[in-house]
């Protein structure tokens, strides 16, 4: 019987407002560079698994200004070049730091507060699992989450990233389960699916633009809505 239900933070409860993808393809146009958002979102996918990997082998938070400068611009220059547009790494610097100045903060996905009203209405304990080192609990009360959320563990506090087990272990530590009592949703296979699947929950891959058909090992959602399907 599941208990519990833990949820990864960016892209799964949040996404950037403006979106992404309209930020990308107003900066590029400022570079002459011309893009649109289904090719930007099939470039977000391949450059947000590089960045899931390199984070969790060598965490962002831990590299100097010129290992994240370094870092962005590839990751920049993997979005565009996934969008069908092949960049200079000199270019992709320089689109990268226009972006950075764009202000931008975070909205909830229409689906969020129906979804977590209901699973909470079921009795479940709620939590968020994230990578995101900054104060979580903050974020979430700014969001109107507090009522939702009864906590929430992040990579700052445990000192590791997804996919490492000791943040999942957290969080199943917290939630006072077994493992086979929780369940976890994520937009990322290797950090979310793969991270889950490792200490025995059972992983969700909520895949809202239909872009990773080839995942086969765990149930693919498009909205969180569809999450009471699995838990029993």
């Amino acid at each position: 019987m599941i208990k519990a239900v833990f949820l990864d933070f960016y892209n799964t409860l949040v996404r950037f407002w403006p979106p992404v993808e309209n930020t990308q393809i107003l900066v590029c146009a400022e570079f002459g560079i011309v893009i649109d958002k289904d090719s930007i979102k099939h470039g977000y996918l391949k450059a947000d698994q590089f960045f899931n990997e390199e984070n969790a082998k060598f965490p962002l938070a831990s590299r100097t200004d010129n290992e994240r400068e370094q870092f962005f611009t590839s990751y920049e220059r993997l979005i565009l070049k996934g969008a069908g547009v092949d960049v200079s790494l000199q270019l992709a610097s320089e689109v990268w730091n226009r972006i950075s100045q764009v202000p931008k903060s975070f909205k909830l996905f229409d689906d969020v507060i129906p979804s977590l009203h209901d699973l909470k209405c079921r009795g479940l304990t709620l939590a968020v699992i994230s990578n995101l080192r900054e104060n979580m609990d903050t974020i979430v009360r700014k969001l109107s989450l507090t009522s939702f959320v009864d906590f929430s563990v992040t990579s700052k506090e445990v000192g590791v990233e997804k996919p490492y087990p000791q943040v999942f272990e957290a969080a199943i530590e917290r939630a006072h389960i077994r493992p086979q009592e929780g369940i976890h949703v994520g937009d990322q296979y290797r950090s979310d699916v793969l991270g889950a699947k490792n200490v025995g929950l059972f992983p969700i891959l909520l895949d809202r633009d239909g872009l990773n058909k080839q995942v086969k090992e765990c149930p693919l959602i498009k909205s969180l809505r569809e999450i009471p399907e699995f838990l029993n």
